[in-house]
């Protein structure tokens, strides 16, 4: 099958879920995962044909967005599972392939008009409830979740605050939905979005603080503790702080020192005084 026609497939049958009474995520989850297995089951090389299916099915479901005129939200979520779905039905889900599934979103959400923080949250919930049944541990996910959605803010030109803040509480919804460790994918994501911000020379105060945030909102959505929350986001951007250099261990440490949103983060072996 061709990228086209992968394209032309996922439009035409996504428009149908979104002209229909059905679930829309649930809808269009089915229709990636059958599109996507269809045109990897006999690739020579599963992993290299990743990237050109995910951006053509991805590219599918947004033009049926802009055809119906509603549902977006739904249908990046709901796109982002079917495709990890489909691939680990195929082959192996990988860092790699969450990655090519971020990136490719963010991408194709800025030509219909979404807002890149609200894509950010769709495409985490989507990416951490799709690790179900994978073999990528949820932790590993959220890592390269928040790595992603970094370099996907940084294709679209978006916040990096309203970006790290919507992946974080995404990847705590999706954690829940799944009835996975939410502390877990917290931690994780906010160590993948400081790593990111590393990689990329994207300010490492923003990233925490972002991240911080959504860890908080998130929790509180969830009925968590705020304080906990934003403690193991805190940690991993600590984590990949170590990682980075002097200068962005100081700025975490920092930044976790201070009140965001009304709440101080605590690091290991440290205490409130």
């Amino acid at each position: 099958m061709t990228e086209e026609g992968i394209a032309s497939r996922v439009k035409n049958s996504t428009t149908a879920v979104l002209k229909g009474t059905g679930g829309i995520v649930s809808g269009v989850a089915d229709v990636a995962r059958d599109v996507t297995v269809t045109a990897l089951k006999d690739a020579a090389d599963i992993a290299n044909a990743v990237t050109g299916t995910a951006a053509s099915v991805i590219s599918g479901a947004f033009g049926a967005v802009q055809d119906v005129g509603s549902g977006a939200i739904n249908t990046i979520k709901g796109v982002v599972v079917g495709l990890i779905q489909g691939v680990g039905e195929v082959g192996v889900v990988t860092v790699g392939v969450i990655s090519d599934t971020v990136r490719a979103a963010f991408k194709g959400t800025k030509d219909i008009g979404v807002d890149a923080a609200e894509t950010a949250s769709a495409v985490a919930e989507g990416v951490i409830s799709a690790t179900r049944n994978t073999g990528v541990g949820l932790t590993e996910a959220a890592v390269e979740l928040g790595r992603s959605a970094l370099q996907g803010a940084k294709d679209v030109g978006g916040d990096v605050i309203a970006i790290a803040s919507s992946t974080v509480s995404g990847a705590a919804a999706g954690a829940s939905e799944i009835g996975g460790n939410v502390i877990d994918a917290i931690r994780g994501t906010a160590k993948g979005i400081v790593k990111g911000a590393g990689e990329l020379g994207t300010d490492i105060a923003d990233a925490t603080t972002g991240a911080l945030s959504g860890a908080i909102s998130g929790a509180k959505k969830l009925g968590l503790s705020a304080e906990d929350a934003a403690s193991a986001a805190a940690q991993g951007a600590l984590e990949a702080a170590e990682g980075i250099g002097e200068s962005a261990v100081h700025t975490v440490r920092d930044v976790a020192a201070s009140s965001v949103d009304g709440v101080k983060a605590v690091l290991k072996g440290e205490q409130d005084t």
